[in-house]
């Protein structure tokens, strides 16, 4: 009888964005749209101001691409999360910034990660 083994998808850094001092790298599972417009009419929605409150205090997923020598060194017990581990952070945590191969990621405060997805 096999026994299956859960592992982490290994992720490459190509962004060309190495995380500095307590700083994580993740990128974002979800985009973040303020803004929804339709190609093919050309009219936009905007999103009620309830709906922009909630998203404030709504997590996000990402899956942690880099993560700075000195993040997680705060505490003895502070855990380093592993690349390619799915990572749980506030919405608006981070800057969002483009890497060298178009893709929007995000770079954080190490106690910005409130969790890892097991």
């Amino acid at each position: 009888m096999q026994v299956a083994t859960k592992q982490k998808a290994s992720v490459v850094n190509l962004s060309g964005i190495t995380p500095l001092e307590y700083k994580v790298l993740v990128r974002p599972s979800v985009d973040e749209v303020g803004l929804i417009k339709n190609e093919k009419t050309g009219f936009s929605l905007i999103k009620p101001a309830d709906l922009e409150e909630r998203d404030k205090h709504a997590a996000m997923e990402g899956v942690v691409v880099a993560v700075a020598k000195a993040a997680f060194t705060y505490e003895e017990t502070a855990e380093k999360p592993p690349i390619g581990s799915v990572v749980i952070f506030a919405r608006y945590s981070g800057v969002t910034i483009k890497g060298a191969d178009g893709i929007e990621y995000r770079i954080m405060n190490d106690k910005d990660v409130v969790a890892v997805r097991a």
